[in-house]
């Protein structure tokens, strides 16, 4: 089978792997296994407060969203609401991150993509991310960062990826999403661009892979 072209289940030709010239990550379930670490962090904001931990409802919808969405979908009540973020702001991230797991595959696969094409990052996560970066040792290993404080809506509004495609003067044919969740697969959809649906068979996708080390087959790098 010719894995550089996808066709729709009409038969049309929705995608030509040939076309990409970008390939895009989320961070949390693609790029890393960030589920203890975010349940730390929220956990701990919670219990300061006198509040149970996140139900596993809670913890999928904080998963997936930014932080403020997850803090205003946490603490309901306005005063509250702001005490947490003043204590959320004052929190170091740092001593969270060494509970998030790097793909094995992920530094590996980013310097083969190096070889033929950009690549960037489209991430709800915000004033986090440069902590995950440097810590984990991925500086300079993408040439796009776009998180949730550098678009007006996030996902899965699709305008980071259209910031992405802007930046590289890239169309949506060009444009290679990975991503994990609902939020990214509706983004994927609203831009146009090609899903690659990271461990989550139930997503819409052109394609579905289960670890990392299948995009450099399907690139046939």
């Amino acid at each position: 089978m010719d894995t550089s072209k996808v066709l729709s289940r009409s038969g049309k030709m929705a995608y030509d792997l040939r076309s990409i010239k970008v390939v895009a990550f989320d961070c949390d379930g693609v790029m890393f296994n960030s589920e203890k670490a975010n349940q730390a962090y929220y956990n701990q904001i919670l219990t300061h407060f006198n509040m149970p931990v996140m139900t596993p409802a809670q913890f999928a919808y904080v998963h997936m969203h930014t932080v403020d969405e997850s803090m205003r979908y946490l603490f309901n009540d306005p005063q509250r609401l702001v005490a947490a973020q003043d204590y959320r702001r004052q929190m170091r991230y740092l001593s969270f991150v060494k509970y998030m797991e790097i793909e094995p595959y992920l530094k590996t696969l980013l310097n083969q993509l190096k070889k033929a094409y950009k690549t960037a990052i489209a991430t709800n996560r915000s004033d986090t991310m440069p902590y995950v970066i440097a810590e984990h040792g991925l500086k300079g290993m993408f040439d796009l960062v776009v998180s949730a404080l550098d678009v007006t809506h996030p996902k899965p509004h699709p305008e980071q990826l259209h910031k992405i495609m802007a930046f590289f003067n890239a169309a949506p044919e060009n444009l290679l999403y990975i991503g994990d969740s609902e939020v990214d697969a509706q983004a994927a959809t609203a831009a146009g661009v090609a899903l690659v649906a990271y461990g989550n068979r139930s997503l819409p996708a052109a394609f579905h892979i289960d670890n990392l080390e299948e995009v450099a087959t399907l690139l046939k790098l």
